[in-house]
């Protein structure tokens, strides 16, 4: 039987899992990081698109990776939420954010997943051992660390393991650690559009019964579309020719970007709460969608995950260099204070929205309506939800503020 020693242990090789080896690679000289996944890593195929809050460009402007994702990246300038409900002809306009965080600083960029991970992967080339594609069968916790069986009869060792394998994730579920949450009984639809006008750098979300629809800037006359709808209209839409889809989003949309192309297939997936009951367990942390799942309502999927990435990262290094043990529950446990409650918020906040605007009750809409005028006309509560949402606030770790570690 083959061992192979390592500092970390990852698996998961999506932009989270990815992002916390180039954290670790480049702080700290020497260390030994492995990354696993069940499919061979490689840049996708599809043309999906993220947002990336100001937070987390800070962080890769902190790990020299911004400079590789910069022509990329789209600037979301303005945001501008409208609400309708069944049949209403007009989207009118009731919150509108100007997107600054500081003065030439987008509070986010849309960054297409394929620049993402390519970055990512070039700049960890040669740093990290990339074991895949790889099946686990199996983790323990010794004296001295944790051990991670593959099917091939391989075993690595580590004093940690880091679960980023997603909200179905294998190590959590070996670990014992159960979730807690609700399937919402809707569908995400995501897809690429081209269209007739310029978007000028806007954000568009029409909150409407079935739930949110929203358009996400992207190079050139083209968005990146997140659309709520129920599982079984969703299904719908995908059996539809792209030409008829097309016109049921410009009708969504209310021609706010003229005519609209649908530029690939639509992809669907269900959409939940999903909280995990404990973020670590002996010599285990988990990181991204294995330790939440949230609505997309706010965006904040993949900024929640390299919140986690920072955070986890900086508890990491730090214990490394005071020549601690990095694994070990009380290290972990500030990693867990750090970031549970931040989460356990964003998911409240998500679920709260999704409920309250995904309905067509007529005193439910009048009373929403009537609180985003009132927020449009507080620009000092403006700017505070957009540095929350933009994870710049106080207290966070030093790369969400673009610091080093």
């Amino acid at each position: 039987m083959r061992k192979d020693s390592y500092d970390v242990v990852i698996v998961g090789g999506g932009p989270v899992g990815l992002t916390l080896a180039l954290a670790l690679v480049r702080s700290v000289a020497g260390i030994r990081v492995a990354l696993l996944d069940r499919r061979a890593f490689a840049v996708p195929h599809d043309q999906r698109a993220s947002a990336i809050a100001a937070g987390a460009r800070r962080a890769f402007e902190a790990l020299g990776l911004w400079p590789a994702l910069a022509p990329h990246a789209t600037p979301i300038l303005r945001m501008k939420i409208t609400d309708s409900g069944r049949g209403d002809i007009s989207r009118p306009l009731f919150l509108r954010f100007e997107g600054e965080v500081a003065p030439g600083e987008p509070f986010a960029h849309m960054l297409p997943n394929t620049a993402t991970i390519e970055a990512l992967l070039g700049a960890l080339a040669d740093k990290v051992d990339f074991v895949a594609p790889v099946e686990i069968t199996g983790t323990a916790v010794t004296a001295g660390g944790a051990q991670v069986t593959l099917k091939d009869g391989r075993v690595l060792t580590a004093p940690l393991v880091v679960a980023a394998d997603g909200g179905n994730s294998a190590l959590r579920a070996m670990a014992g650690i159960t979730t807690v949450g609700h399937d919402y009984r809707q569908s995400g639809i995501v897809t690429t559009i081209g269209h007739e006008l310029e978007h000028e750098g806007t954000a568009y979300e029409h909150f409407r019964p079935a739930g949110p629809f929203a358009s996400l800037p992207l190079a050139g006359r083209r968005s990146s579309l997140v659309w709520t709808e129920t599982p079984e209209a969703a299904a719908r839409y995908r059996q539809l020719p792209l030409d008829d889809v097309a016109k049921e989003i410009e009708a969504v949309m209310g021609s706010s970007l003229g005519s609209v192309r649908v530029e690939e297939p639509l992809q669907v997936f269900p959409l939940r709460l999903q909280l995990a009951r404990s973020f670590i367990a002996p010599r285990l942390a988990l990181v991204g969608d294995a330790a939440h799942v949230v609505h997309p309502i706010a965006g904040q999927g993949l900024n929640l995950g390299l919140k986690d990435v920072a955070a986890l990262a900086e508890v990491v290094i730090d214990a490394m260099r005071l020549g601690l043990d990095h694994g070990a529950t009380d290290s972990l446990e500030r990693y867990q204070r750090w970031r549970r409650f931040d989460t356990a918020r964003m998911g409240l906040l998500t679920d709260t929205l999704n409920r309250l605007f995904s309905n067509d009750v007529a005193p439910v809409r009048a009373l929403r309506d009537f609180g985003l005028g009132v927020v449009d006309r507080l620009p000092l509560l403006k700017d505070a939800m957009i540095a929350r949402a933009a994870g710049t606030g106080n207290g966070g770790p030093r790369l969400l503020k673009g610091h080093p570690i």
